[in-house]
């Protein structure tokens, strides 16, 4: 029966996730967002729902292991959405269509990750109003990186995005159907997350790497068929924005799980083999960086999925050395 519920809940938030993707697009379409901040924001946050609920029910049965892994494990899994579509329609060249500002996008997400892998390595100890110090100076990060993105992003609205949706869909349906799914999201991707959890524990494989992968990537389908469809519509600024968005959105995830831990600063209290995660985020943030620098180099356009593939090979091959160290 569990594993019935799993694939139900699995096939509701891939059907959900789709119709959030079009809906999305015609909110983009519609105003002056344009799918660079829709995907950065509005998709990026909506995608990340599954991933709050797990994280804080984690929390709450005192599992701060689930909780964090399942962070760091869904960026590393979205970058490994992104790289697997980039070499997939390879044709396409994704990376190389991505908006200059995506790389602040990126950036900003590298110093969120990079803080909180220097808060595991040197836990400060000072808790303040219930959570770590450490959390208080994230919040200020990404409230500086945000009002940059906005102020900069507002300015370089994409304009040449095909009009997909705007002779079928009103704005006002596409914002109520945008709410629901995202809704039906929250439920279906908490049922599936928690399903997935007892499953894998079933197995007795550890908290760590039950949270990084198998949680991690149940919670990362809404971004896995959100950016599948925005291919299939060639909006490939929100494609890249929702996968990068969601990594930054992400991080406030440890600030919402930080408040609800009882148990002091909630990064204090995870399995060391989480440094190994956090740190392969960096590693693969930095490769996309380098990849999205080096796909406007026309001269190297043979070599193009190269980046991407080794995000993929890297992936599992860390995959591989945190079963390691968290058997």
């Amino acid at each position: 029966m569990l594993y019935v519920v799993f694939l139900a809940a699995a096939a509701v938030t891939v059907l959900a996730a789709v119709r959030l993707s079009t809906y999305a697009d015609v909110i983009g379409e519609r105003t002056s967002l344009g799918g660079l901040l829709v995907g950065t924001f509005l998709l990026a946050g909506a995608t990340s729902l599954p991933e709050v609920t797990t994280s804080l029910t984690a929390v709450f049965v005192d599992n701060p292991d689930i909780a964090v892994s399942n962070v760091f494990g869904s960026n590393l899994f979205n970058i490994f959405i992104l790289a697997l579509m980039d070499v997939l329609y390879r044709r396409k060249q994704l990376l190389r269509s991505a908006d200059p500002s995506q790389l602040k996008t990126a950036v900003l997400s590298l110093l969120l990750a990079g803080l909180m892998l220097t808060a595991i390595l040197f836990p400060t100890g000072i808790i303040l109003l219930g959570a770590g110090l450490e959390m208080y100076v994230l919040i200020l990060m990404y409230s500086a990186g945000m009002m940059y993105l906005t102020k900069t992003d507002t300015q370089e609205t994409v304009e040449s995005e095909t009009e997909f949706h705007m002779h079928a869909v009103s704005l006002r349906r596409a914002k109520i159907g945008f709410a629901a799914a995202a809704v039906i999201i929250f439920v279906s991707g908490s049922l599936l997350s928690i399903t997935g959890d007892q499953i894998a524990a079933s197995t007795g494989i550890s908290s760590s790497f039950v949270g990084t992968f198998f949680i991690a990537g149940a919670t990362s389908l809404p971004e896995l068929v959100t950016v599948l469809v925005a291919v299939q519509l060639a909006n490939y600024n929100m494609a890249i924005g929702n996968i990068l968005g969601s990594n930054v959105f992400n991080m406030l995830i440890l600030i919402i799980i930080d408040f609800a831990f009882r148990g002091g600063a909630v990064l204090a209290a995870v399995h060391p083999v989480t440094i190994i995660t956090a740190a392969s985020v960096l590693l693969l943030n930095t490769v996309v960086i380098g990849a999205v620098l080096a796909s406007r180099r026309k001269q190297h356009a043979r070599f193009y999925a190269l980046p991407s593939l080794t995000v993929l090979i890297t992936y599992f091959l860390l995959s591989y050395t945190i079963y390691t160290f968290s058997a």
